[in-house]
């Protein structure tokens, strides 16, 4: 027996394939909204932590701006007491300075050399005084050069040729001098040793004395 289909199969197949294609494509697109979905749930989730990292960067920021802030003080404070110490201490040294000077002057004036007068200004003293000739105010000068644990850096000012009446006949030549010389304190870097300050003082140069025929 011979069956004749006489149904439009064509478009019944037709309509089959684009029921699949549709399918398909609904598929697909559910299938791609949710990577999207997943992706976007993934970058939403790295946002908020890093935003989380960054808020806590940002508070520790804060707190270290403070403790900066706080050990900036502190530091002005230690130098402020610093320098507060430095200064009792220099003015401590200070008080022994005076009998210093006058005990180096004296054992290292040489003979035929005599202070006149004496100025000091902070660490700088000026003296003035007579020597009987030049070569005893070069004596002088290497003397507080080199072997003055409490002098230094002595420069001449100036040296002037004059005399010296010693009776209404007898008249010296001599030499007038003004020099100046650094004091050292014992905290300084080339300060003498403590054996050098514990020393016993010698006696003190006379302010004037006319020089010695």
């Amino acid at each position: 027996m011979i069956l004749i289909n006489l149904l439009p199969h064509r478009e019944a197949a037709r309509k089959q394939r684009r029921d699949a294609f549709y399918a398909s494509l609904g598929a697909a697109a559910l299938i791609g909204g949710l990577l999207s979905g997943g992706i976007y749930l993934w970058y939403q989730a790295q946002i908020s932590s890093q935003q989380s990292k960054n808020n806590y960067l940002q508070a520790e920021n804060k707190r270290l701006d403070s403790q900066i802030k706080d050990i900036a003080s502190l530091q002005t404070e230690i130098a402020a007491l610093r320098a507060r110490q430095q200064a009792v201490e220099d003015l401590q040294s200070d008080r022994n300075l005076p009998v210093n000077l006058l005990n180096e002057l004296a054992k290292q004036l040489p003979d035929g050399v005599y202070i006149t007068s004496m100025v000091q200004e902070k660490q700088k003293v000026t003296l003035k005084g007579v020597a009987q000739s030049n070569e005893r105010v070069s004596e002088l000068l290497r003397n507080l050069s080199n072997s003055s644990p409490w002098l230094d850096h002595p420069e001449l000012v100036e040296i002037v040729a004059g005399t010296v009446a010693l009776s209404a006949r007898d008249q010296r030549r001599v030499s007038n001098f003004t020099l100046s010389v650094a004091l050292k304190r014992p905290s300084d870097p080339s300060k003498p040793a403590s054996g050098a300050s514990a020393a016993a003082p010698h006696p003190a140069a006379p302010a004037a004395t006319p020089a010695k025929p």
